[in-house]
């Protein structure tokens, strides 16, 4: 069972944390990943674990913001494989910032990082899935998204953009459906990846304390067991699910 062999699948954000954690994953089942992050330093140290490992890789630098860099990797990438079946828009930024001292530019950055940023990619993919008629696109939103009744303090603009991820999912689902493509998202909840750990120590402090109190299985959780997740949403085996969100988050939303 998910079997990805010979599969080709583009990875935003993947030189760390959950990014990497789904590159490595998604050839382990036989894929043909494509690493990319911002810049392309890190990226190889990716790609150099999946070819050890015995799978095949490359990595490109792209800004997720800018379409003209997503053309050119893309372009990249249909000209050495011929064919794109997986999008895993992981890419995203997370800046804590209260909403009355946000500023402007603060808030466009973290929206057209995680989504903005996730639909150019995604629209681009879909052009070269459709040829096929086959693909799979898995955006990556939070628990932080609004509906669920989670809210974390100075997170405005990442709820706002993540919560933004699950409609659109939703809408692409819908609109592409009679391509081929099904497009579904993952919500994580706490997570060990340097967005939690590196931006605020004392906000790190606080979402452990908080998941000690809230989380049934009391304990944060690995990138790995979010990456499961996105092999099974890759795989033939998840042929009729589309347009849904799975929340990865220990049992947070069941307490």
């Amino acid at each position: 069972m998910f079997e990805l062999k010979d599969k080709v699948a583009l990875v935003t954000g993947a030189r760390q944390g959950m990014g990497r954690a789904h590159a490595l994953a998604l050839a382990g089942q036989g894929a043909r990943v494509i690493v990319t992050n911002r810049t392309v330093e890190g990226c190889q140290e990716v790609v150099d674990e999946i070819i050890a490992k015995g799978g095949e890789a490359v990595c490109f630098g792209m800004d997720v913001t800018n379409k003209a860099e997503i053309d050119r990797v893309f372009d990249e990438v249909i000209k050495k494989y011929g064919r794109l079946d997986i999008l895993v828009n992981n890419a995203g930024i997370y800046v804590p910032k209260p909403a009355l001292e946000m500023t402007e530019k603060e808030w466009d950055k973290t929206v057209d990082v995680n989504l903005k940023g996730q639909f150019l990619c995604a629209q681009r993919a879909a052009k070269e899935m459709a040829k096929n008629k086959w693909g799979r696109i898995i955006n990556i939103s939070s628990i932080a998204s609004g509906g669920a009744g989670i809210g974390f303090s100075g997170a405005a603009h990442y709820a706002a953009s993540k919560g933004g991820v699950i409609g659109m999912t939703e809408t692409l689902a819908s609109e592409w459906a009679d391509l081929g493509i099904n497009v579904n998202a993952i919500a994580p909840g706490a997570i060990d990846t340097p967005m939690v750990r590196e931006p605020d120590k004392e906000l790190s402090k606080e979402i452990n304390e908080e998941i000690m109190l809230r989380v049934p299985l009391k304990r944060i959780g690995k990138p790995e067991e979010v990456s499961a997740m996105v092999v099974f949403l890759a795989s033939e085996e998840a042929s009729y699910i589309t347009g849904t969100t799975f929340y990865v988050d220990g049992g947070w939303l069941a307490k």
